[in-house]
């Protein structure tokens, strides 16, 4: 728009609305001005240039220009599409659970440069990695905790203060480990040596590695279910994003 200051950003498109006939609202994740509505006047027509750019989990460069309130897209530019995603429905169920989730989590005009980075690793992970969904979705959820500032306290029992407790448990409520007979009550999920060290790795390695773990069907059972747990008593909400990955056979919650 002739005389109207323009920025250039990249950033992953959270969630699309329809509106009008033939525009789109964005919600874009960004590094440096974190979560921002944009509006894509014409994204629904067919020969729309930034058509790509402009639907749900694309990783794009966007030229907008700001009237008021509102951000408006000038163009667009696809950078990324995760294309192995979009082959594999419960994987792109998946990347939209996660996208709601970091958008819950996510404060308007903030930078989330953190955020950002840990939701498209995620995306990576599932779509040129092929990392299988049940291992990502538990680490993905206790890791984007620790970023929005939920991390748990899994060093140590917060009873009597082993590191390696005797049948250990999180309490879901306080973000606290406990061994079984520390724990008087609460909301607690029993976890076992594989499933804490996994979640250690989680809460305190390298996130680079955040998905370079293998764990039994049962540890990853206990994992996923602590993660569930912990995520629904920080958060208090619920996604209907997981509902639909649930109804393709995805873990369900506890």
């Amino acid at each position: 728009m002739a005389g109207t200051p323009h920025i250039v950003i990249r950033g992953l498109v959270l969630r699309e609305t329809e509106t009008k006939e033939t525009d789109k609202i964005l919600t874009l994740l960004t590094a440096e001005q974190g979560k921002i509505s944009v509006i894509a006047r014409g994204a629904r027509r067919k020969n729309c240039k930034f058509a790509a750019a402009a639907q749900s989990l694309a990783w794009s460069e966007w030229t907008l220009y700001r009237r008021k309130d509102w951000y408006y897209a000038d163009e667009g530019a696809t950078l990324e599409l995760f294309e192995g995603l979009r082959k594999d429905l419960r994987a792109l169920a998946l990347g939209f659970y996660m996208a709601e989730l970091t958008e819950c989590v996510t404060m308007p005009e903030e930078p989330a440069p953190e955020l950002l980075r840990h939701l498209l690793n995620g995306l990576y992970a599932l779509s040129a990695l092929k990392k299988p969904p049940e291992l990502v979705k538990p680490a993905f959820e206790i890791k984007l905790l620790c970023l929005a500032g939920y991390e748990p306290l899994a060093d140590a029992c917060e009873g009597c203060g082993r590191t390696d407790p005797e049948e250990p448990m999180l309490n879901a409520a306080l973000g606290t480990l406990r061994c079984r007979r520390c724990t008087h009550g609460g909301v607690v999920s029993p976890l076992c040596r594989e499933s804490l060290a996994a979640l250690r790795h989680i809460v305190y390695g390298d996130a680079k590695r955040l998905y370079s773990f293998r764990l039994s069907p049962d540890a990853l059972r206990r994992l996923s279910k602590a993660a569930a747990l912990f995520l629904f008593a920080q958060l208090e909400r619920d996604f209907k994003t997981l509902d639909f990955y649930e109804s393709l056979g995805g873990v369900h919650r506890p």
